[in-house]
């Protein structure tokens, strides 16, 4: 009986071992068979016929391993078809660039147990560029320092494979990092038809290997947000071809307009202000009459992108049409208005086109400002009011500006010399 109790208590460990080794299992599902296989030893160990009962009990454990492992298999491909569901769903249900960037990093983070933080950069022309993150304290969009030449991200794009980090402390890949970080890594290449379009990057707070189950899910991401990516920036150099001045390369009326939608919701969730001016270039008709349309092209271009480039970055400035530009001044009021206008009346005095010709042509710019909501609460009429008082500014007092009519405040032509 000794004999036979032993053998039992071996076939425990064994089912044990067999089950411990098993990383599919949950631990709770561990649990249970193991008690199931104890129940069964228990049995043999009251039985009058041990031998007999101790081949059931083998034959049963390993039906029990068999079947669990099959089970397991079959839950963990339902899993992944699920994921695959919801990340097909989640992904192309925008075109919007961004979006779909935030959606794959979201989705990344519920594919790895001990998820630290998921990023994604876009890869074009050869420049890698920072697309969306996200980490497990849930802040968004936190922009990474660009990737070093030789790190995880410009490798995965090197040898365009997917690359598994175990341990980011000991890798070379990580040798002379700037930072202490620790835990488990995984870059993944973001490919469509064979092109490299981003790389995303998933981080555990734990070393060692990852799961088949979670680099097949990693994978399947991996495909999914490459296709997404492609689309949706194919769908953004469209918009921006749509919303761009030809001419200029500035953004053209129908992004004003949007960009107007936008600086109106804004305004009133904050409630903010923010101003129009509206300009005309005053002596550009004489341009074309000495030099012609294609040089009159050539001097838009010159003249309105470097009247860009000394813009802030929060500011928005559109080629409205013909020589006039439109400046929407975000979180500026009458008085901020004014001012960046008195700047770009001072940026003309500088500003100087090489003319293939001996003539030169003094160019000038007169400006009308309108505020919202002082003068008007709609951006048709907001537009209309900053235009009305361009006509005053164009009528009577060229190369200055005037402020559009108000509850508080006339037409006002503004000289550049405070003292006039």
């Amino acid at each position: 009986m000794k004999v036979e109790n032993q053998t039992q208590v071996g076939v425990f460990l064994h089912a044990w071992q067999i089950i411990e080794k098993d990383s599919t299992i949950p631990v709770d599902e561990k649990k249970a068979i193991l008690r199931l296989i104890k129940v069964l030893v228990e049995a043999a160990e009251s039985s009058p016929y041990p031998r007999e009962i101790n081949n059931q009990i083998k034959t049963f454990t390993q039906e029990i391993i068999s079947k669990h492992a099959l089970l397991t298999l079959v839950k963990q491909q339902a899993d992944e078809l699920d994921a695959l569901k919801s990340l097909s769903l989640n992904l192309t249900s925008s075109l919007d660039l961004q979006t779909v960037l935030d959606a794959v990093v979201t989705e990344a983070m519920r594919l790895v147990n001990k998820a630290e933080a998921a990023h994604i950069f876009l890869y074009s022309h050869e420049k890698l560029e920072f697309g969306a993150s996200l980490n497990v304290q849930g802040v968004k969009n936190k922009p990474f320092a660009p990737p070093r030449p030789e790190g995880l991200t410009h490798s995965v794009v090197k040898y365009g494979r997917q690359i598994i980090v175990e341990e980011i402390a000991s890798h070379p890949l990580y040798k002379n990092f700037p930072y202490d970080w620790i835990g488990s890594i995984v870059g993944s290449p973001l490919k469509f038809k064979n092109s490299i379009v981003g790389v995303m990057n998933l981080s555990r707070s734990i070393a060692g290997a990852f799961s088949k189950a979670e680099l097949r899910l990693v994978g399947l991401l991996a495909d999914q947000a490459a296709v997404a990516v492609y689309n949706a920036s194919l769908h953004k150099q469209v918009t921006d071809l749509a919303n761009t001045d030809s001419v200029t390369g500035l953004p053209n009326r129908r992004a004003l307009d949007e960009r107007l939608q936008e600086e109106m919701r804004y305004a009133k969730k904050m409630n903010s202000m923010f101003s129009i001016v509206m300009m005309d270039v005053d002596g550009f008709k004489g341009v074309n009459d000495v030099y012609g349309h294609a040089v009159g092209d050539e001097v838009l271009n010159s003249l309105f992108n470097y009247l860009a480039e000394n813009m802030r970055t929060t500011d928005f400035l559109a080629r409205y049409g013909g020589d006039e530009l439109t400046l929407v001044i975000r979180d500026a009021g009458q008085e901020a208005a004014e001012i960046v206008t008195l700047k770009i009346l001072e940026l003309m005095k500088a500003y100087d086109f090489p003319y293939p010709g001996t003539k030169k042509i003094q160019l000038g710019i007169s400006a009308g400002i309108a505020v919202y909501p002082l003068h008007s609460r709609s951006a048709g009429d907001l537009l209309r009011a900053a235009d009305m008082a361009l006509y005053q500014s164009k009528k009577h007092n060229r190369g200055l500006f005037t402020v559009a009519n108000g509850v508080t405040a006339p037409l006002n032509p503004i000289s550049l010399n405070p003292q006039e």
